[in-house]
């Protein structure tokens, strides 16, 4: 299936477009175009239409892209109104999602925690039983003296 549509040319910051019949799978950037219907310089706002050509595609039942029709009517080579632009939204994280996340996490830390705490006071049950011969050696020592 064949779309006309804009393909970007021209330099890094000094975009130019061309107006082409292309397939509608093709990426953007292929240079596989079945033909060159004219050109568009934003910057310059210079427009170049082969408008006979153009006529006979959109004859031919050939769609356009949102940005191509609009060019089509402001150059008066179609009548109709300006297509409104969809602009696709990314849509962010709810906060349900991001409060749900954090509260796994400390469910997850918890239990961690709790490992820590019972290690150190293992540790401290040890010292203590160990200080007890101490304080016993030295009560037996100061006896024996």
């Amino acid at each position: 299936m064949l779309i006309i549509r804009l393909t970007r040319t021209g330099k890094k910051n000094a975009p130019k477009f061309r107006v082409v019949l292309i397939k509608k799978t093709a990426p953007p950037k292929s240079g596989k175009f079945s033909e060159i219907l004219g050109s568009y310089n934003p910057r310059s706002k210079e427009i170049s239409l082969n408008k006979e050509r153009i006529q006979y595609w959109l004859s031919q039942g050939v769609p356009t892209s949102e940005t191509v029709h609009n060019l089509l009517v402001a150059q008066g080579v179609i009548k109709g109104p300006k297509i409104k632009k969809k602009l696709k939204i990314k849509k962010k994280k709810s906060a349900t999602d991001t409060e749900e996340k954090p509260a796994e996490e400390k469910k997850e830390e918890k239990p961690a925690e709790e490992k820590k705490e019972e290690k150190p006071t293992e540790e401290k049950k040890e010292e203590k039983s160990e200080e007890k011969p101490k304080e016993e050696e030295i009560d037996k020592t100061e006896k024996k003296e």
